[in-house]
């Protein structure tokens, strides 16, 4: 029997990313190339979150310890050891994070609400302190500059198509994550943990799971953006970074899997297109989460898919009254 919720993410996966390889044949801007990849790159690091937030229930201000893992990685391959190390830097960055967050996440999951949200921003703070402070090694605040891929990929369109491709099988992996048994059950630890813990499902097991495998997704956004931008930054850890990406999970609705897409390509572009005319672009982002909270309270993507149900009702039940009109 289909999946219907999957078979329709798979399709619209899909047209998000044909929507994105059309971006490099229709215009020949490298800046225009710059945004696309700005916007689902972050929309990578967006849907990881919410597997945590949205899908979970977990609210981590952390999580750009790990994005911030996966760029550094690349960047101090690179300066240190040559234009070669890339390929092994972003999987040398993956797998830091694999065994971080598995560290961190024994410490942290024994703890919930906002005691988890304190602890997860404590440890991403100790990070950017660590970063920032260590200027022989890391270049401080100064960052590491000069990161170009290695052969062929150091062709920006080639490498556009491969950070697209790698964000596209990473949304679709996680989409089918949600939609298997193992993202059933996270739903109902969001919705009543002791409930699932009477079943006989242990919920520390699971959130330590989901918490490691955002934490590896997210640090392959960040990876993947310092191929991008060519530079890496002690920014990428701060705590406004996991900031920035909890408010494109709420802007496009933390109850749809594919609403943090929508809100990444909302702020992302939001900040491009006002910043082009003032420096006050974050207020006009905060007004803008304003309205959505208060006029739009499950995001873009929940509301659109409230006002589908909607019509999809009225019309199931105008049918059935044409149809009893009918036979009388």
């Amino acid at each position: 029997m289909l999946n219907k919720p999957l078979v329709l993410n798979t399709w619209l996966i899909l047209g998000y990313l044909a929507l994105f390889a059309l971006v490099p044949i229709c215009t020949t801007s490298k800046y225009q190339m710059l945004l696309a990849s700005h916007v689902f790159i972050w929309g990578l690091f967006a849907v990881s979150f919410n597997m945590l937030f949205g899908v979970t229930g977990m609210l981590s201000f952390g999580q750009a310890l790990y994005y911030g893992l996966g760029a550094y990685s690349v960047g101090l391959c690179v300066k240190y050891l040559g234009a070669a190390w890339f390929l092994p830097g972003m999987l040398l960055g993956l797998l830091s994070a694999v065994v971080l967050s598995w560290l961190l996440g024994h410490l942290i999951i024994r703890v919930s609400g906002v005691f988890f949200t304190m602890l997860t921003l404590t440890f991403g703070q100790l990070g950017w302190q660590v970063m920032f402070k260590w200027y022989s090694f890391t270049g401080g605040d100064d960052g590491v500059q000069s990161i170009i891929p290695p052969g062929i990929l150091a062709n920006k369109v080639v490498y556009y198509y491969f950070a697209l491709a790698l964000v596209g099988l990473s949304i679709w992996f996680l989409g089918r994550l949600t939609a298997s048994p193992m993202g059933l059950i996270l739903r109902c630890v969001r919705q009543n943990p002791d409930r699932v813990r009477f079943l006989g499902r242990r919920v520390r097991r699971n959130q330590q799971r989901i918490y490691i495998i955002s934490s590896l997704f997210t640090a392959l956004a960040g990876a993947l953006m310092s191929g991008v931008d060519s530079s890496i930054h002690t920014d990428m850890f701060y705590w406004t970074t996991s900031g920035h990406v909890i408010l494109m999970s709420i802007l496009g609705g933390i109850g749809q899997f594919l609403g943090p897409l929508v809100g990444a390509a909302v702020i992302v572009t939001i900040e491009d297109v006002v910043g082009a005319f003032t420096e006050y672009w974050s207020l006009i982002i905060g007004t803008v989460m304003l309205v959505m909270v208060l006029g739009l309270p499950r995001g873009l993507m929940g509301e659109i898919v409230q006002l589908r149900a909607r019509y999809v009702g009225r019309a199931g039940r105008a049918e059935g009254a044409g149809a009893q009109g009918g036979e009388a």
